[in-house]
């Protein structure tokens, strides 16, 4: 486009230049002041032509350099307000790193208060169970005798192991909870079943020293199954006389609502015996636990005629029954299969039945394929036991995380030496 431009301008100052040599030889000029007058035209036109350009330029330049300071302006301007938002930003982290860090100490150092009260709890009470123990050995099995020290040693040592089973959805069979067992060690290593050390460890209190164990272990699993993003929940079992201790509930409480953002990922289990026995003390104090939060669930089910009006009041969504009662249930009658304690049911209503109330039924103790053929025909959703896998032992790098202070246990230690 440029040297069609040139091109033309050249044209166009050859014919001018032209144009005036021939008027000056209309006029009687010369051929030689002619040919002068034609190049001196011409040389004018190109000269004037340079200074017009020179002109032209001199302007775009001028427009380009106010253009780029222009640019480079609105540059600044934006590197000014990115600095500033980038100083506002590391203002905003700086002030929230601050606040979580006062914050996490303030919960680091209300959790050290709580399992320090709970570990001079323990120490009182163990501290009078021995004083006790002295003046009743005589009136105990020698088996008894042999059978409370080593449980009483097995607290003192911190030898309370937690195990985990899981519970799984069906028929998907994903894992979606877990159930928390305590189980002692003597000093051999010899695992010892709840059935075996309750005997002796209800009788004497200790009962609520293996729940703060259990419930404290529970609650840092929850924390490290929450920092991996998986949101399973965990039955911790408790026992009715924990439940029923006005002396123990308040710290037990208290802990709790130290923890209070678990709740959804804790849920507290007992028999079904204990639940249909508690006090208005037991009960009062489930109810504390629910206005926090927290669930319950009932297994150790031996009669399925439930007053599901009284387990919704007292926030029980979960009930555990062993598949093999279950199936051991089920009858026909007129056709049509029913569960022995509610006739007047179909047996495949029984848990839409129960889901009306907020309750979910779990199949426990499935052992066979077969069985869970059968639960799944009556619309159950959750299914534990050792086809989907055994309780297994959490220890070692596991446990060291989630090891109670040593002020938690420092009452049983003294305990131990005033053996």
């Amino acid at each position: 486009m440029r040297r069609l431009k040139l091109a033309l301008l050249t044209g166009a100052y050859l014919c001018l230049a032209l144009i005036v040599s021939l008027l000056l030889w209309r006029m009687g000029s010369t051929p030689g002041v002619g040919l002068s007058a034609f190049i001196g035209a011409l040389a004018l036109c190109f000269t004037f032509h340079g200074l017009i350009s020179d002109a032209v330029e001199s302007v775009q330049t001028r427009r380009e350099l106010d253009s780029v300071r222009e640019a480079h302006a609105i540059l600044l301007e934006q590197i000014e307000k990115i600095d500033a938002r980038l100083s506002q930003v590391v203002e905003t982290v700086t002030d929230e790193a601050e606040r979580r860090s006062v914050e996490l100490t303030s919960e680091v150092h209300q959790l050290e208060d709580i399992v320090q009260r709970l570990g001079d709890r323990l120490e009182n009470q163990l501290s009078h169970q021995v004083a006790a123990a002295r003046f009743e050995v005589r009136g105990r099995s020698p088996q008894s005798t042999v059978l409370l020290e080593t449980v009483q040693d097995a607290l003192a040592g911190n030898r309370v192991d937690l195990y985990l089973q899981p519970v799984v959805s069906l028929p998907q069979r994903r894992v979606v909870f877990y159930e928390s067992f305590s189980r002692l060690r003597d000093d051999s290593g010899r695992v010892l079943m709840p059935a075996e050390y309750l005997a002796v460890a209800e009788p004497e209190g200790l009962v609520a020293a293996i729940d703060n164990l259990l419930l404290f272990r529970c609650v840092q699993i929850v924390r490290r199954l929450a920092k991996q993003d998986r949101k399973i929940g965990i039955f911790c079992n408790i026992s009715l006389a924990s439940l029923a201790d006005e002396s123990f509930f308040p710290q037990f409480l208290e802990f709790l609502q130290a923890n209070k953002d678990l709740a959804g990922a804790l849920i507290f289990e007992l028999g079904q015996d204990a639940f249909e026995r508690r006090d208005t003390v037991a009960a009062r104090h489930m109810a504390r636990l629910a206005g926090l939060g927290f669930r319950f669930s009932l297994d150790k089910i031996t009669n399925l005629d439930l007053d599901f009006q009284d387990l919704a009041r007292a926030d029980v969504k979960f009930l555990k029954i062993g598949a093999q009662m279950l199936l051991e249930e089920l009858e026909e009658q007129e056709g049509k299969l029913v569960l022995r304690s509610l006739p007047d049911l179909n047996a495949a209503d029984f848990a839409g039945l129960t889901r009306r109330y907020g309750i979910e039924v779990i199949a426990e103790k499935v052992e066979a394929e077969r069985q869970v053929v059968d639960v799944l025909e009556l619309d159950i959703s959750y299914g534990q036991g050792h086809l989907f896998g055994e309780p297994r032992a959490i220890r070692d790098a596991v446990l060291a995380e989630a090891e109670p202070p040593a002020d938690f246990m420092r009452g049983s230690s003294r305990r131990r030496v005033a053996h």
